[in-house]
């Protein structure tokens, strides 16, 4: 029996790779299915199945496509209507993998055919259950995702995953392993650990959601209780699950051609297209084209784009750094943005070296903004996330988060320069580039975000521990 989890970072993603005498099934695949071909190939072994926990909502599975290259059959649980041959399997039903059981357990609750799988070993024994968005460390899906297509209340939604919890996860063994869809940071949930791995028995000890004394009243309010919005580009990937995508290799062919300067101008004006750059943001600060906006390779780029464009069938430009196009294009494709049109050839160097208009983000040290703040001399908006702002921030600084930047445009001053900022530079300079893009140009980052203005000695609020508030 061969367990490999692959994670992706960006996305705090786990999709599972399960092979046994030959067999292979993969668990919830990303979009791009090479890597899963690639391992089988190397076991000389065959993908048999490809289990999908639910309908995903925050990135685009790969199952379509790796049906069709391996010749595998894709397994939903009950009440799932995809609109592509797949097997519906009926609770507790068992599918074969080499040596090894997997047994459908029916967890509606998160969505209404979520499903777990649960693992037997050759003997027969749990050995480990796929538990999707049903069971996460330290949490359990959000059930408010799905409420529209179910034509249910998220209240009622908690309350099956209530049942779910207690009837089909909960009488398991101890030992019996979690391997969940998402970790730390994935919008899913509410409070995930960082941790990716565990064992049933230490989640009952501390997932909140699995005391043995909680009532069914008691869970739904704790798990219903201050969910934020979900990103807007949520239902576009649920869509794409559902009824199925285009072809990642027609994507990045198309999203990975190379662009002239005046082709690249060309091709903005007559699409609209969005052009995004990905490039580091200390580069982007130091110049970029106007209007662009900016979120970058190295930070959580692939939910932020999600967040922030929402509309899946935005056509999009691309300013990457060199080497990167497949990258880019293979990571926007993961949570559903397809249409990309390629990319500036040379980079926004073969921009300036055409006498191309570029724009700059002013940019302050730590140290120079501190003098200005101690005075009251600037504003300044923090685009932290709430929660981080609660926990501590700049005495005097507006919170202006940037999953929510649209709900405070009213709130920037039109004349005068003022401060934005974020924990580290990277959230600062998202938010930089779009209100530079509605024609506020009036702004000024500063560099190192709050960990740079503490460091420095800003007076800053009293810590509150963000698990409290």
């Amino acid at each position: 029996m061969n367990i490999e989890q692959i994670y992706t970072g960006c996305l705090a993603q786990g999709a599972y790779y399960i092979e046994s005498d030959g067999e292979v099934a993969i668990v919830d695949p990303l979009r791009e299915v090479e890597p899963y071909l690639k391992r089988a190939k190397e076991d000389n072994a065959q993908i048999k199945y490809v289990f999908e926990t639910h309908f995903h909502a925050d990135f685009v599975s790969g199952h379509i496509t790796l049906a069709k290259e391996s010749g595998a059959s894709i397994v939903y649980g009950p009440t799932a209507k995809p609109s592509f041959d797949a097997i519906i399997a009926e609770d507790g039903q068992e599918f074969q993998v080499g040596k090894l059981t997997i047994a459908v357990l029916h967890t509606p609750g998160h969505t209404m055919e979520s499903t777990t799988y649960l693992l037997k070993d050759e003997k027969g024994r749990n050995h480990a259950i796929f538990s999707g968005d049903t069971l996460f460390l330290g949490d359990v899906g959000r059930p408010d995702l799905a409420q529209k297509a179910a034509h249910m209340t998220q209240e009622q939604l908690a309350g099956l995953l209530y049942d779910s919890l207690r009837e089909k996860i909960m009488p398991l063994a101890d030992e019996v392993i979690v391997y969940p869809a998402h970790g730390a940071g994935s919008a899913c949930g509410k409070n995930m650990m960082k941790e990716t791995v565990d064992t049933l028995g230490n989640q009952k000890k501390v997932n909140y959601a699995l005391r043995s004394d909680m009532t069914r009243e008691e869970f739904i309010e704790e798990v219903t209780e201050g969910l934020l919005p979900p990103p807007k580009y949520f239902p576009h990937n649920v869509k794409m699950n559902k009824e199925g995508y285009e072809d990642i290799d027609e994507v990045l062919e198309r999203g990975t051609k190379a662009l002239s300067p005046e082709a690249f101008e060309a091709t903005a004006n007559e699409t609209g297209a969005m052009v995004l750059d990905v490039r580091h943001q200390d580069e982007f600060i130091k110049g970029h084209i106007p209007r662009s906006i900016f979120i970058g390779l190295n930070g959580d780029f692939a939910p932020w784009v999600g967040a922030l464009i929402a509309d899946t069938a935005q056509p999009i430009l691309l300013i990457i750094p060199e080497g990167k196009e497949e990258e880019t294009v293979t990571r926007l494709s993961r949570v559903g943005f397809d249409k990309t049109l390629g990319y500036l050839d040379g980079g926004f160097e073969a921009w300036k070296k055409a006498g191309k208009e570029f724009d700059t983000i002013t940019s302050v040290s730590a140290d120079m903004a501190k003098k200005n703040l101690e005075n009251n001399e600037t504003p300044v908006f923090d685009v932290r996330k709430e929660s981080e702002y609660k926990s501590e921030h700049v005495l005097n600084a507006q919170n202006a988060p940037l999953d929510f930047l649209n709900d405070h445009m009213a709130e920037f001053p039109n004349e005068g320069t003022f401060y934005v900022h974020c924990a580290g530079g990277y959230r600062s300079v998202i938010a930089a580039s779009i209100l530079k893009s509605r024609g506020i140009h009036n702004l000024v980052d500063i560099a190192g975000g709050f960990g740079a203005l503490k460091k420095e000695g800003a007076e800053v609020t009293e810590y509150v521990c963000p698990t409290t508030l």
